[in-house]
């Protein structure tokens, strides 16, 4: 049940950061729940390979490496979603960085 929570509040996440940020756009309802899926398959499967592979980098800047890998991840499912565009990797850092402080808004508040 948290898990669909989690999907469901990061759909609406990825509609507001499509009003918020320019170069991300989320067409309707349907793009934005496939987008936040593939999203958390891409959390789920590639992000850990690569924080393994940049641990020292993420080391050395005190973890900010780690929005970068979000905006990677970010860009990797709009390449698999039909209506979830992004148009560069500017674009999809503000996306991760509205992404993590929605996200830990939502967290303080509500404890998830």
């Amino acid at each position: 049940m948290q898990f669909l929570i989690h999907i469901l509040l990061s759909a609406v996440f990825l509609v507001v950061i499509g009003k918020l940020v320019e170069g991300i756009e989320i067409r309707d309802g349907k793009a934005a729940l496939i987008g936040a899926g593939m999203l958390g398959l891409a959390n789920a499967i590639v992000k850990p390979i690569l924080l393994a592979l940049t641990f020292p980098i993420t080391v050395l800047t005190l973890g900010l490496f780690v929005l970068v890998i979000n905006a990677m991840m970010i860009m990797l499912a709009a390449q698999f979603v039909d209506g979830f565009e992004v148009d560069g990797f500017g674009s999809a850092l503000w996306g991760a960085v509205w992404m993590a402080g929605l996200n830990f808004g939502v967290g303080m508040l509500f404890g998830l």
